[in-house]
C-alpha cells in the first residue's frame, strides 16, 4: 500500500484503529460481515461469488510497530467439480495474520523521521493510513491459500467416461467392451465365415466321388 494511499472509511473492508490507540498491549475484537468483492479466489476454478456474504472476525492489537491483526473469514465459495464437471459449493475458512505498521516506525517500533526511505522495504509492507488501514488484501491472499486447487463434488468422485463423456457417479456400470486390436484381424475372418462363406464341396451330392471312383 502507498503511504500517500487515502483510505474510504466507508468502505466495508477498511477498518479504523482510533478506538484502539497505540498503547502497546491493547486489544480489540470486531466482527463484520461484508460483502464478497469481485473475483475473490481461484477464478476459472473456485471462488467466493461477488457481493457473497463473508463472515470477519478480527481481533487487532496494538504493538510498538503498529496493529497486528489476527482474523477469520468464513463464506460459501462456488466452482465446478475437476473430475465430474458438476457445479460444486464448500464452506471456506480461511485464517490470516498480518501487521499494519505505521508509517512514521520502523520494524523495531522507533519513530523515523521521512517515512518510505526504504522504498524496496515498504513494497512488502503493509500501513496505517491515517489511522485506517485495508483489509482487502489480506483477505485475497488467505482466501486463495485456503481454497483447493483441484476442488472435487466428493472425494471419491469417478469423473467422466473417457470415451463417451458420461458422469460416472450416474451409472456404476457403465463401461465399454474393449476389443484388442492385435485380435481384430482374426476377428474380421471369424465374422466372414459366420456370414455365409461355405466349403466348395459342401453342395455336393451324396455319393458323386464314389461312382467317379468306380
Amino acid at each position: 500500500m502507498a503511504l500517500n494511499a487515502r483510505l474510504d472509511h466507508r468502505n466495508p473492508l477498511v477498518f479504523d484503529t482510533h478506538e484502539l490507540g497505540r498503547r502497546p498491549g491493547a486489544l480489540q475484537r470486531l466482527t463484520r460481515t461484508v460483502d464478497a468483492p469481485k473475483d475473490l479466489g481461484l477464478q476459472g476454478v473456485v471462488a467466493v461469488p461477488e457481493g457473497t456474504p463473508v463472515e470477519l472476525v478480527l481481533r487487532l492489537e496494538s504493538v510498538m510497530e503498529g496493529v497486528l491483526v489476527t482474523g477469520t473469514a468464513r463464506a460459501r465459495a462456488a466452482g465446478e467439480c475437476v473430475r465430474c464437471l458438476e457445479p460444486l459449493e464448500l464452506a471456506l475458512v480461511a485464517e490470516f495474520q498480518e501487521m499494519f505498521s505505521y508509517p512514521d516506525a520502523d520494524d523495531r517500533g522507533r519513530v523515523i523521521a521521512e517515512p518510505g526511505d526504504d522504498a524496496e522495504d515498504d513494497e512488502d509492507r503493509l500501513f496505517i493510513e491515517d489511522g485506517l488501514f485495508d483489509l482487502e488484501p489480506v483477505l485475497r491472499d488467505a482466501v486463495v491459500l485456503a481454497l483447493p486447487m483441484q476442488p472435487v463434488c466428493r472425494e471419491d468422485c469417478p469423473g467422466l467416461c473417457s470415451e463417451c463423456g458420461a458422469r460416472l457417479a450416474d451409472d456404476p456400470d457403465h463401461h465399454h467392451d474393449a476389443v484388442d486390436i492385435r485380435w481384430a484381424a482374426l476377428q474380421g475372418i471369424a465374422d466372414s465365415l459366420e456370414t455365409g462363406d461355405q466349403d466348395p464341396m459342401g453342395g455336393a451330392e451324396p455319393g458323386v466321388d464314389e461312382k467317379q471312383e468306380k
